[in-house]
């Protein structure tokens, strides 16, 4: 296979349940972690009829009316969960073209006095609309994140072994299931004509992102070896998966943090999506947890060769900081309405002019 891609590459969850075929998918997904940093999912161990609940739900979530919506706005809520606004946020210096719901697995947030760390304060429990106006809907979401979630922590299994570490190589990472909190969002990017990016370039944080395309719009690309963009449309019953810069820095840069962006859509109908994001504990360090991989698997790394300038550069902080303060200086970043009043000593170091009029990552 070409170090360098052209198409993300498509595996078949079903060979995981099949123990004669399993080790076919352990090599692909050896190719795609190595080599592309993306690959489509096709037949997850998430229940279909949930899946189409859920992308029944979410025009409606959106046709709420806006003092519904920004009833829950993340400015409510110190883990950053919650409403965002249509243009609120900027990559690259330019403006996002989308509009978005932050939810979470339930969590017991574990921060409990002003001497804990901040970062604790990151995970907590979601903010949720009115049962009344979208019935089922809190119902729907949870046990869609809580099925990906227990998939993301078998595709980790798959990952070490993909890797040449053991089964629970990579559990060092993650802390006991209580302690523990993944992410997901529910976007829609408006169709546009005039705006430049649905979201701009960047990588996600963590170990493992799984997307579910919502609608048939095109608009996702990832950035290839050679800087190249390359498409990633929908493909029904698929997951669109790829992987973050703590995966890409605790394994010495053998998987690929992808750098990728979304275009807003053209024509009359708005693209939605709904990335789930797995995180890793909110103590770990990084740089203190090294990993030995065999020869042969560094070897893969060394033949992809080079990466080429991408047009990425979030998430630098991993060297130094425990990954729940990466992750929290990332947002406060994004959102400094957040910050401002739950984070006041964070706002003031990030943005000591004040409020900026529109916020940005990176």
């Amino acid at each position: 296979m070409s170090a360098n891609f052209t198409s993300v590459p498509i595996l078949d969850w079903s060979l995981t349940a099949d123990p004669a075929r399993q080790s076919e998918f352990v090599a692909q997904l050896r190719h795609a972690v190595i080599n592309v940093g993306f690959l489509y999912l096709a037949n997850p161990s998430v229940s279909q009829d949930d899946i189409h609940r859920l992308i029944e739900y979410i025009p409606k979530l959106f046709a709420l009316p806006q003092e519904t919506k920004d009833a829950i706005r993340m400015a409510n809520s110190p883990h950053f969960l919650g409403y965002s606004r249509l243009g609120a946020e900027l990559t690259k210096g330019k403006t996002d073209h989308r509009e978005q719901f932050d939810f979470a697995t339930p969590h017991t947030c574990q921060w409990k006095s002003p001497g804990d760390p901040d970062h604790l304060r990151l995970w907590g429990p979601s903010q949720w609309p009115p049962e009344a106006l979208v019935p089922g809907f809190k119902e729907t979401m949870e046990q869609y994140l809580l099925q990906v979630q227990e998939m993301s922590y078998k595709l980790s299994e798959l990952l070490a072994e993909a890797l040449g570490l053991p089964k629970n190589g990579l559990s060092q990472f993650y802390d006991a299931p209580e302690f523990m909190q993944h992410r997901g969002k529910v976007v829609k990017y408006p169709p546009s004509n005039a705006a430049e990016q649905g979201v701009g370039p960047h990588y996600d944080a963590g170990f493992v992102t799984i997307l579910l395309q919502a609608s048939p719009h095109e608009g996702l690309q990832v950035q290839n070896l050679s800087g190249e963009w390359i498409n990633a449309p929908p493909i029904p019953g698929t997951f669109v998966i790829n992987f973050g810069k703590a995966l890409e820095f605790v394994t010495r840069g053998l998987a690929r943090a992808t750098s990728h962006r979304v275009l807003p859509p053209k024509g009359d109908t708005p693209r939605y999506s709904v990335p789930f994001f797995q995180n890793i504990g909110l103590g770990v360090r990084l740089a203190e947890r090294v990993l030995e991989f065999p020869a042969e698997i560094l070897k893969l790394r060394d033949a992809r060769g080079l990466l080429a300038a991408t047009d990425s550069v979030n998430f630098s902080e991993f060297d130094r900081e425990p990954s729940g303060k990466v992750n929290l200086i990332g947002r406060v970043k994004s959102h400094p309405d957040v910050a401002q009043q739950h984070y006041p000593d964070l706002f003031q170091k990030f943005f000591p002019e004040g409020m900026p009029t529109q916020a940005s990552a990176y």
